[in-house]
């Protein structure tokens, strides 16, 4: 998970090197570089705001690596306050991911609770893109199946499985594994059989879901 991890966040890193996803950012991300531009006056002011900004970003970028290279070397402490100061100070979208980043830290540490708290504050963060905000539901749902009861995974997961969500699916078999944990055969045959009639599932994921029906039958305990 951890190698998988620092994969996702090193692309994400790259990626907002170019401008058009800085762009982006500025955009939909940063509300208060509105204020910041709004105080800009004249050409020269503006060039020297630019310069600045893409010098922070690039420091947060390499300071987000160095983090990134901890954690990867099992250097979990070092890395959660790396990752402390780039949340504190960091520019552009390095606060939110190296918050992420510090979640996936506290869960390969064993703290499942604090991992969980994490992406809650992420999930529940109106400045952070919302891929960003349902990514980090999800995986708090995933980890609250082995943790949780089905009403904490429901309260991440529920608003992720609409039909047409891009993570739909994903909510659905977290929703799914976890009525089964509790035991609820036809709660959890429901979400698995969603999965199933959805033409639009990964394969993969169908085959799980295929099987935890399988087992669902067999139990005699859903309809």
């Amino acid at each position: 998970m951890a190698h998988n991890d620092d994969s996702f966040f090193r692309e994400v890193n790259e990626e907002l090197r170019s401008d058009q996803l800085k762009n982006a950012w500025r955009r939909y991300g940063r509300i208060a570089i509105g204020v910041a531009v709004a105080i800009v006056i004249g050409t020269a002011a503006w060039r020297g705001y630019e310069y600045w900004d893409n010098h922070a970003s690039s420091q947060s970028g390499d300071r987000f690596i160095a983090a990134l290279t901890l954690a990867s070397e099992g250097k979990n402490d070092e890395a959660l306050s790396a990752l402390a100061a780039i949340e504190k100070d960091g520019t552009g979208a390095y606060p939110v991911l190296a918050k992420m980043r510090a979640a996936s830290v506290q869960q390969a540490k064993g703290d499942a609770a604090a991992a969980v708290e994490i992406y809650r504050q992420v999930g529940n963060d109106n400045a952070a893109p919302q891929a960003v905000r349902d990514l980090a539901k999800m995986r708090a749902a995933f980890i609250l199946v082995d943790t949780g009861t089905y009403e904490q995974v429901a309260a991440e997961a529920e608003i992720l499985s609409a039909q047409g969500h891009v993570l739909a699916n994903s909510a659905r078999e977290a929703l799914g594994l976890s009525a089964y944990k509790a035991g609820n055969m036809p709660q959890a045959k429901q979400w698995f059989q969603q999965i199933v009639n959805d033409a639009g599932a990964p394969r993969n994921v169908v085959n799980r879901a295929q099987i935890m029906l399988d087992n669902i039958a067999a139990t005699g305990k859903a309809p």
